[in-house]
């Protein structure tokens, strides 16, 4: 009788721990129950509710498109709404939360990321290894992206569209040195700065629109190296700030920078107060037509 108890227990328990264990692949879905396993047969109904019953390194997909809601993000993991558009609305607060360990990988992708009544960050960055964030739409907040990495990491948005928001990405490091590309990208209509850096930073730009934001197109405060690459940058206030606050290293190349309502370029001996960066542009570039500062410290030919 003990040996078949004994048995009974232990199927019992492994019964339990299998309903406990975390699965590589999970869905959510429109009509769907946190209650449920997550399946693709059964899927949750929220991120937060997918991301408990997720492996590390594994996939949230989306079955359809809707809304799934805010999400803290603890560990390594990719959020796949593509082919769909899997919703994130949040009110008054951040929509999604990176704050894992200095090895995680995360991936976000396919998402539309809208902030109501005052909300603070689309999707803000304390640690991690690297945060993609690709063919996403991000907008209403007062940072889409705020970057305030605790570690060394590395951050790249592509293909995406951060519009509305007072900035759309800010890096500001408390830790480490982040380096941050954006690629073909579109950084329109903020009402403050487009893309705003602070110290420890490494930013590259490439082949991407950051025109009509309310104050700087892209302001590189200090202790900081940029690179621009086929960007254009129009109709913002200030095109470019190199070197608001302190030295920083700015690079142009194929860059566009033209009616600007304020200034093109302000950088170290343009006579603007405090700018402390040095611009060198190839000879590719075009910065004309803004009410000031149409000049780069240096100009090269183009290796």
């Amino acid at each position: 009788m003990r040996k078949i108890q004994g048995i009974l227990l232990a199927l019992t328990l492994g019964i339990a721990s299998m309903a406990h264990a975390q699965a590589t692949r999970t869905w959510v879905s429109g009509v769907g129950d946190d209650a449920n396993p997550c399946s693709r047969t059964a899927p949750c109904k929220t991120f937060a509710g997918a991301i408990s019953k997720t492996a590390t390194g594994g996939i949230i997909n989306a079955i359809d498109s809707a809304g799934f809601g805010a999400v803290t993000i603890t560990k390594a993991i990719t959020i796949d709404a593509s082919p769909f558009m899997g919703g994130v609305l949040q009110s008054g607060a951040t929509a999604i939360v990176v704050n894992g360990v200095a090895t995680s990988n995360v991936t976000l992708r396919g998402l539309d990321i809208e902030g109501v009544s005052a909300a603070t960050n689309g999707v803000r960055i304390l640690t991690a290894a690297s945060v993609v964030i690709e063919n996403c739409q991000i907008y209403g907040f007062n940072r889409g992206i705020s970057a305030e990495g605790t570690v060394s990491m590395n951050i790249m948005v592509n293909r995406s569209t951060i519009k509305h928001n007072a900035t759309g990405i800010t890096v500001l490091p408390t830790g480490g040195t982040t380096k941050t590309t954006v690629d073909e990208s579109l950084i329109v209509k903020n009402t403050a700065n487009g893309i705003l850096t602070g110290v420890n930073n490494e930013l590259f730009v490439t082949r991407s629109n950051v025109s009509f934001n309310a104050a700087t197109g892209v302001r590189i405060e200090q202790a900081t190296s940029m690179a621009l690459e086929s960007v254009t940058i129009v109709g913002n206030s200030t095109g470019v700030e190199c070197g608001v606050v302190g030295a920083a290293t700015c690079t142009l190349s194929r860059t566009t920078i033209v009616r600007n309502t304020s200034r093109g370029l302000t950088r170290s001996g343009d006579g603007v107060s405090g700018h402390l960066g040095i611009a060198t542009g190839f000879s590719n570039n075009v910065i004309t037509n803004n009410v000031a500062l149409n000049t780069v410290n240096s100009s090269a030919l183009q290796q």
